[in-house]
């Protein structure tokens, strides 16, 4: 599920009394969201957990989480969890280069579609 979805499910949880802490990756992107309660993660994005398999580091997450939901005591309350992939930052400077490209070229023609047969559907009334 995308950071967005998340962040906006929290604040709808939030708005119906019901308390909850986002473990988040992408820090701008739940930010903006205006969850309540958020541990940081600097991991790649997919892996808000911890490492996979790794699961000393996981269940130490999802503890400093509970801790945030219980000890917040103010709105927007964001807490970096200071913990360092195992492999270092190196995964940073793949994100958007050609090793490591966000979309395929087969992903991208597919998504481009999409978006063409939404803007279609929606020019016709149908969505």
């Amino acid at each position: 599920m995308c950071h967005q979805t998340v962040g906006l499910i929290a604040r709808h949880l939030e708005e119906n009394g019901i308390p909850s802490v986002v473990i988040a990756a992408a820090r701008d992107i739940v930010e903006h969201c205006g969850v309540a309660r958020m541990l940081f993660v600097d991991f790649p994005l997919g892996n808000p957990c911890g490492e996979p398999g790794n699961t000393a580091m996981q269940r130490r997450i999802i503890d400093m989480a509970l801790h945030v939901l219980e000890a917040a005591d103010a709105p927007r309350t964001i807490v970096e969890a200071g913990i360092q992939w195992r492999g270092g930052d190196d995964w940073k400077k793949l994100v958007f280069t050609q090793e490591q490209p966000f979309l395929s070229q087969e992903a991208e023609q597919k998504w481009t579609e999409g978006k063409e047969t939404y803007r279609q559907l929606r020019s016709d009334g149908k969505v």
